[in-house]
């Protein structure tokens, strides 16, 4: 990946969209609907959509790249696409004419294993924000989020929105399961459009498995299943919540191997 502009705007000021694609089994993994989505996100932002010949490109090439880097191409792979809005002036007022910058790297992952454990963060996610619907470049709420959870010895953060609403994970959908039905925080509560929480809510249909979107603050979870998506890693379930435990699901465990069944 060559050097970024020092007054590169997605460097300065976080203005820009990325996204991260699993690459396993040959594949980008729902490279169609990343793709789509930062379409969405650039419409939103008003920036010039990449052209999806150079998105493929650049994800070929930074995979190529990490083939050469450890002598062989990994059976798995996290790769980032970079949509930066490029150079502009000093200070906030976007150029008179966009020039974007499209970056990417690829790098070897390891395929997930077990549950995980999700503390709740005091860094809240910002409902009221255009952004927080956005695949936008600027994370710094999610990093420290996260950083909360790892003291607090968890994996995974979970984020409540500024009403106190569960919202998200620190870089993950979030979902429990209740009487035989699931459950995931509406858009609204400042949650991004997942791709795997499309997915999910596809299998939950295919499956007769009723699915709420709703506005729901921690006391509705109640010790109830739970389980977090990515496109990294998937379903996962939660192990525990605070220090909870909470208990497995046939009912998760379906949604899962639906998922994993369904066409990319």
């Amino acid at each position: 990946m060559s050097d970024i502009a020092l007054n590169d705007r997605g460097f300065t000021l976080g203005h820009g969209l990325f996204e991260t694609v699993l690459w396993a089994g040959g594949v980008l993994e729902y490279w169609d609907d990343h793709v789509e989505r930062m379409e969405r996100g650039c419409r939103a932002l008003g920036l010039p959509l990449p052209a999806r010949a150079d998105l493929t490109a650049a994800a070929e090439a930074a995979l190529a790249e990490a083939a050469r880097a450890a002598a062989g191409r990994p059976a798995r792979a996290a790769v980032r696409l970079n949509w930066s809005a490029g150079p502009g002036d000093r200070g906030l007022d976007p150029p008179g004419t966009y020039a974007p910058r499209l970056t990417a790297s690829a790098s070897a992952i390891a395929a997930p294993t077990g549950p995980i454990r999700l503390a709740t963060a005091r860094t809240r996610r910002n409902d009221r924000s255009p952004a927080s619907r956005l695949k936008a470049l600027s994370y710094l709420d999610n990093v420290l989020a996260r950083a909360e959870a790892r003291a607090a010895g968890a994996d995974e953060a979970l984020m409540l929105n500024t009403v106190g609403e569960i919202a998200c994970a620190a870089a993950a959908n979030v979902f429990w399961a209740r009487h035989d039905e699931v459950f995931t925080p509406a858009l609204d509560c400042g949650v991004l459009d997942g791709v795997l929480r499309r997915q999910v809510i596809a299998a939950c249909h295919a499956l007769g498995v009723p699915v709420q979107e709703v506005y729901a603050n921690p006391g509705r979870v109640g010790g109830a299943p739970m389980f977090v998506t990515n496109s990294l890693m998937g379903v996962r379930p939660v192990a525990s919540l605070d220090g909870r435990d909470l208990p497995a699901s046939t009912l998760v465990a379906a949604i899962a191997k639906a998922v994993s069944r369904a066409p990319k």
